[in-house]
């Protein structure tokens, strides 16, 4: 499918979205207000809709005109505060709104035929329901927004392992990943997130990459944050996608002044590598393979950096997961499989019994914990945002791994 056929799409999916909201909000504030003059309503209606779409129209122009293949923004705080938030604010209340009120016409039409005389009255009802509901949402939506904005959660995780080595038990390992400083991620939601991190006092901090979102602009601002985090054994990351894009034509100069930049603070970032770990009397494999859009190790490169033997714990890092990795690394008796790159399902939309977001359209691994026979998987929810330049609920994270024998219980 050619670009302007996917513009022309999406747009007609968006019209078609907006216009089934449209015919829905207006019905119900003619039932609340049955003295307003229905032409008034949707005239205002119709500005609202017209600004918010203010910035898809923006961005199709500016393509059209471009002589690149993406669109770079302005950098500047009145574009983004008046026309990119509303137009993703609008379009998520939208959105939200219709997932539950399809559902609802669909119960509808399922049962007309049975409550024929009841028709008036459901009418009213499914009315005063959609006035409510959109009401409702038109205040959720922003203040989940900011709470999701503002807010780290810190989730521990104990993991049991079978004859764990005795200077292991107890070892706290925090992982991350998902960083992405960015011109929405600044320094100051950057330092929130840090002593969020440093605040669990871990022995070993563990990345699944993404430091940084695009351009090469936040390299220096993402290691410096990085670096100021504390760990007896290091600091460690693997790369994610977005290492791969501070310069979109060369790859590998994005990643190379990364590794440079962290390399400054002590911190590696491994690619395709493996990294031994002395802990007490134990060994500890840490091994990193980059699984992005750009680069994938597959075939005898893999199978020889995953197999190895005689180490105490083996934990393998990865940006995004994949079931053929995971395969790879039960059939290689990892303890432990780390993932990033879902954002937790970055925009999560609220519906009864599901957790509905994009990134089931990518992974089923969205965020949490997946055990395959001894080897647990942990995707962690990060902190950054791509393509919506906000979280919707999916709160940022730092997970903590707390290592422990599987005859013992932890203590606090």
């Amino acid at each position: 499918m050619s670009f302007a056929l996917r513009i022309i799409l999406a747009f007609l999916i968006i019209f078609l979205i907006e216009f089934y909201f449209m015919r829905k909000i207006v019905n119900g504030i003619q039932i609340f207000f049955p003295k307003t003059n229905p032409k008034k309503i949707k005239r205002i209606i119709r500005i609202v809709m017209a600004y918010i779409n203010i910035y898809p129209l923006y961005l199709v122009i500016a393509w059209f005109l471009s002589s690149q293949t993406r669109v770079d923004l302005p950098d500047t705080i009145w574009f983004h505060y008046f026309i990119v938030y509303p137009f993703w604010v609008g379009i998520l209340i939208i959105i939200q709104s219709i997932l539950i009120l399809l559902a609802v016409d669909l119960l509808r039409i399922i049962f007309s035929p049975f409550l024929k005389k009841y028709k008036n009255k459901i009418n009213s009802y499914s009315r005063r329901f959609t006035f409510v509901l959109v009401s409702f949402f038109i205040l959720y939506v922003p203040g989940r927004i900011i709470y999701d904005y503002y807010t780290v959660s810190i989730r521990i995780k104990e993991f049991k392992v079978a004859n764990l080595h005795p200077d292991l038990r107890g070892l706290k390992i925090t992982f991350i990943a998902d960083i992405q400083a960015d011109r929405y991620t600044d320094r100051a939601r950057l330092e929130n997130y840090i002593e969020k991190v440093n605040s669990t006092h871990p022995d070993l901090v563990l990345i699944a990459g993404d430091l940084i979102t695009s351009t090469p602009n936040y390299i220096n601002l993402a290691a410096e944050m990085v670096g100021k985090i504390k760990a007896k054994y290091g600091i460690y990351t693997c790369v994610g996608d977005h290492d791969h894009w501070s310069y979109r034509d060369d790859t590998k100069r994005s990643v190379r002044e990364m590794t440079t930049a962290l390399a400054k603070y002590n911190i590696k970032m491994v690619d395709n590598n493996k990294i031994d770990l002395v802990i007490g009397r134990s060994l500890m494999r840490l091994t990193f393979v980059t699984n992005t859009y750009v680069n994938r190790l597959t075939g005898n490169s893999l199978d020889t950096l995953l197999n190895n033997k005689g180490y105490d714990l083996k934990i393998l890092i990865v940006h995004q997961p994949g079931d053929s990795l995971i395969q790879k690394a039960k059939f290689y008796n990892y303890n432990l499989f780390l993932a990033g790159h879902t954002h937790g399902g970055q925009v999560t939309f609220i519906f009864p019994y599901l957790q509905i977001s994009p990134t089931m359209f990518e992974t089923r691994y969205m965020r949490g914990d997946f055990y395959f026979g001894n080897m647990l998987m942990i995707v962690t929810r990060g902190l950054g945002m791509s393509l919506v330049p906000f979280r919707y609920n999916s709160t940022p994270e730092v997970t903590v791994i707390i290592l422990n024998d599987k005859k013992q219980i932890i203590s606090n």
